[in-house]
């Protein structure tokens, strides 16, 4: 008989809607008031509910009249001094705001005019030092900075792009550390307290980027990459570390809208209608406006995303009940649907670099393009050179995390037995490997405890396993394949895989994959494409591998591993191989360096898998 425990069931939460991992995911774009006409190129400023929108092309004529917005609807403000025109770079707030440079009609000309709006008309300031158009801007009427366009005029194909960075302290512009690589057409967060400063996207002649910049006062970093590469795209936020960008193209007109924490860019909800060369204004990621711009025609619409104070956090496995949908949901982070994004870009590309962390603390040590000693740190936004290692020795093997790591081993000659070991701030040599060699894998949980097995020593392929306790290495057992350039995964020293990898003569790919239980390996579910060479990262039942040489040269392919079989997932945006990786689990991992002909590279990726709310179906 069955007890009532067992057949009454359980009770689930019911939810309105979906839930979301942050606030923003949950945000959502809406109709605001209409221009009176439409209009692209326009220059724009301020918040959600007090904004300008002027000057720009309405499909006929351009114009230099202004309109300003209330949150609800647009009035005729005061018109722009400068000839009529397009492509100015708009900053501040209604009030307080600025339209910096451009195009007029009138000669056909970039022009370096400035001039301050007040809340009611625009008075003409100091000119730039450099005309141009399709510029960035950011900051306040009495410190603010303009970057990039291009002083061209020609097709929009040809025009190229500045790394001109101009500072304006109140009275006068002064030219200023210059971005790291010139762009027209990119945007910036138009509140954003000078002198920091965010460059977003942009072009240079036909190459369209996804590359993102940030200005601390005296110098320009290249920070996380935007998912979408795009140009004459909008930008709202009043400080470096919260923003939106929205729209504009990739070259055809997209809706996508991205959001910038300060480390990391997230899709959010699309624009209801793609449209290129859009205006914005707003706070930050929880309210902007999208104004103007060209869909097929020119555009009068304004959208306003506004992110909900209150929503129902994403937690995994959660199982509820949407009334609005009326379904049963379980929110999941199903590692199929992951995809690759950029990241920011090593200071010195390389490849055979020595890895070990996570996403966003991770660290590459070592390499070559002829052997290296330098050594970086990826926070998830940027990679910083710190304390180089004691020899420049690559084919490393590496473990740990970005603060206490070990590498050893080697390209000799002819092989090495040399182990370093970093602390988070400088590199010690140490106890060094019974058996000296290069390309083996690497597993473990710090600069105190880990394992190496497998690569190439004399006389030919290791399986040889040794154990760091701190101290010492210790023999013990054997692989049952040996191989080099294979795939190390794991997070302790008592529990960790080893996978692919290459023997010769004849050249075997391999596909096998070994578990190490801190006393035994067993050969368990085999990969689906043989390689070596590949990036890793991960646990024992949550892991991921990709890239790696394959006959024929480099490949993209990646394949998650959860316990006990390999899948294919999506692909590498480039195929490379001897590449470094790191990463906690299958759902979040990075790819650095590595070779991808012709030459070595410096690209980072990230691998993201989303968190979503599936349907439950009852068959």
């Amino acid at each position: 008989m069955s007890k009532y425990k067992e057949i009454k069931g359980f009770k689930v939460q019911t939810l309105a809607s979906n839930t979301a991992a942050t606030k923003f995911l949950g945000g959502t774009w809406a109709s605001g008031g209409s221009l009176p006409g439409g209009r692209s190129s326009g220059v724009g400023f301020g918040t959600q509910t007090a904004a300008l929108f002027g000057g720009g092309y309405d499909g006929t004529n351009y114009v230099n009249t202004t309109f300003e917005y209330d949150g609800t609807s647009w009035t005729a403000g005061g018109a722009l001094t400068a000839s009529a025109g397009q492509a100015r770079a708009g900053h501040g707030i209604l009030t307080a705001g600025g339209a910096v440079a451009g195009y007029k009609t009138s000669g056909n000309a970039v022009i370096n005019n400035y001039e301050t709006y007040d809340g009611t008309s625009f008075t003409e300031r100091a000119d730039l030092n450099t005309a141009r158009q399709t510029l960035a801007a950011s900051g306040s009427t009495t410190a603010a900075l303009a970057a990039g366009g291009t002083s061209s005029v020609g097709p929009g194909g040809s025009q190229t792009g500045l790394t001109n960075v101009e500072s304006w302290n109140g009275s006068s512009w002064t030219e200023t550390t210059e971005v790291n690589t010139g762009r027209k057409a990119a945007t910036s967060f138009s509140g954003g307290p000078a002198p920091t400063m965010i460059f977003v996207g942009g072009a240079n002649a036909s190459t369209v980027y996804s590359n993102v910049e940030t200005y601390n006062g005296s110098s320009w970093t290249e920070i996380a990459e935007l998912n979408t590469a795009r140009f004459t795209l909008g930008g709202a936020g009043q400080a470096q570390t919260d923003g939106l960008v929205f729209g504009g193209s990739v070259p055809a007109n997209t809706a996508v809208t991205e959001n910038w924490n300060g480390t990391t860019w997230t899709e959010l909800a699309d624009l209801s209608t793609a449209r290129s060369t859009v205006a914005g204004a707003g706070t930050g990621a929880a309210s902007a406006l999208a104004t103007g711009g060209y869909s097929t025609t020119q555009s009068s619409a304004s959208e306003e995303f506004t992110a909900p104070a209150d929503f129902a956090k994403t937690n995994l496995g959660q199982v509820y009940y949407n009334s609005a949908a009326n379904a049963f949901k379980v929110t999941e982070q199903p590692v199929p649907g992951g995809s690759w994004s950029s990241g920011a870009a090593l200071n010195t590309a390389r490849n055979y670099v020595a890895s070990a962390g996570t996403q966003t603390a991770a660290i590459g040590s070592g390499g070559n393009t002829g052997p290296k000693v330098q050594c970086e740190v990826y926070n998830g936004t940027a990679w910083t050179e710190v304390n180089e290692l004691s020899d420049a020795v690559y084919g490393r093997a590496g473990f740990g995390t970005s603060t206490s790591q070990i590498v050893a081993g080697g390209n000799g000659p002819p092989y090495s037995g040399e182990t370093e070991t970093w602390n988070g701030s400088s590199w010690t040599e140490i106890v060094e490997l019974n058996v000296a060699r290069r390309d083996a894998a690497g597993f473990g949980a710090s600069n105190t405890s880990g394992v190496i097995a497998g690569g190439l020593a004399a006389p030919g392929y290791s399986n040889n396993t040794e154990i760091w306790n701190g101290s010492g290495w210790t023999e013990t057992t054997e692989m049952n394949t040996a191989r080099q350039e294979l795939a190390g995964i794991g997070k302790t020293a008592t529990d960790g895989l080893v996978a692919f990898g290459v023997t010769t003569p004849p050249t075997s790919y391999k596909t096998i994959t070994e578990t190490w239980n801190g006393s035994s390996w067993t050969e368990v579910g085999e990969a689906n494409t043989g390689r070596h060479g590949l990036g890793s990262g991960g646990t024992p039942s949550s892991g991921i591998a990709f890239g790696g040489s394959i006959p024929g040269g480099a490949t993209a392919v990646t394949e998650s591993w959860d316990g006990s079989s390999w899948t294919e997932v999506a692909d590498l945006a480039t195929a490379r191989s001897t590449l470094g990786g790191a990463g906690a689990s299958n759902a979040s991992a990075i790819a650095y360096g590595g070779y991808s002909p012709p030459g070595v590279m410096n690209n980072t990726e990230e691998w993201t898998v989303p968190e979503v709310n599936k349907t439950i179906t009852v068959s």
